[in-house]
């Protein structure tokens, strides 16, 4: 392991210099950096593609799973495969981050696809941090692509977070849940200077009294553009709920596209966007505790990203 990717490992996974507590794949500029699996845990390389399949038995329970991937320095394009076959009642956190460093004039790119098969009853907690760092000219990349197919019972919640420093950002997610099956998204995004982040759900409640609740929290500063979209397909007798809550300053711009379909009579389903600038008189209150007009934009933006 180099330092730029030590680096990157304190900020997207907790690292602090020992090894993870349980298993965990380490992902360096395209090639597998050190792993481990544990009794109830097991990873493998795939054979036909780059990429592991995480394999999370019954009997893990409050386990914590790590795969970050990281990319230390220009010139690097690297795209990886990972399924995780989650058997039923299993119950894990999963830490995917992922770093992309930037030190030349050639980009730097990552692009991850994952596959979640959760089982009936289980739980998965996936917590992605993206973030982009380096002085170089080169682009830093970074597009995720999550498909999860969830049944009867199992809940995937995703906490998903990209504060600023990646150059362009195309983040796919889709979902099929069964019977009773749950999805809870929470994303936050912060763009700034010429940034530009794509945000695209698709969710299909295909089982009965299933549910979704997609949340989006996003700034947009500078020149940066922001484009959130969302599709929740209701085929059965279930819920669905999806708000997208986006903050401009300077010149950032932010488009929103939420989308229902009902395909059943029992289908509810609700959507939410609102878009605009920080409220005068919310600058206004922190400015008479002491604080600067930028200190205090700062501070509601931390809380709103919170």
């Amino acid at each position: 392991m180099n330092k730029i990717t030590d680096e990157l490992l304190r900020q997207i996974a907790d690292y602090d210099g020992n090894a993870f507590d349980g298993a965990y794949n380490i992902r360096q500029d395209g090639q597998c950096d050190s792993r481990r699996s544990t009794e109830h845990v097991r990873i493998e390389s795939k054979i036909t593609e780059p990429g592991i399949d995480i394999y999370i038995s019954a009997q893990a329970q409050g386990e914590t799973v790590y795969i970050p991937a990281c990319v230390s320095h220009s010139g690097v394009n690297d795209l990886v495969y990972n399924d995780f076959h989650v058997e039923a009642k299993a119950n894990v956190t999963i830490v995917a981050g992922c770093g992309v460093h930037s030190d030349g004039h050639e980009e730097s790119q990552h692009n991850g696809i994952h596959r979640f098969f959760l089982g009936e009853d289980s739980h998965v907690l996936y917590k992605e941090k993206h973030i982009g760092t380096g002085d170089g000219s080169g682009a830093r990349r970074i597009n995720p692509v999550t498909d999860a197919y969830l049944e009867d019972g199992a809940v995937l919640e995703m906490d998903t977070i990209q504060l600023s420093g990646v150059d362009t950002t195309d983040r796919k997610t889709s979902a099929t849940l069964g019977n009773r099956a749950r999805f809870i998204v929470r994303e936050r995004l912060l763009t700034s200077g010429e940034e530009t982040a794509v945000t695209d759900f698709t969710v299909t409640l295909e089982g009965k009294d299933s549910g979704v609740d997609l949340v989006s929290r996003s700034v947009a500063r500078g020149k940066s553009q922001q484009s959130y979209r969302s599709t929740i397909i209701g085929n059965n007798r279930c819920t669905g709920h999806s708000e997208c809550d986006a903050i401009l300053s300077e010149s950032g711009t932010v488009v929103a596209l939420p989308a229902l379909e009902a395909n059943h009579i029992d289908a509810e389903l609700v959507h939410e966007a609102a878009i605009g600038k920080i409220a005068g008189e919310q600058i206004l209150k922190l400015r008479t505790l002491g604080l600067t007009e930028e200190e205090a934009e700062e501070r509601i933006i931390a809380g709103f990203l919170k």
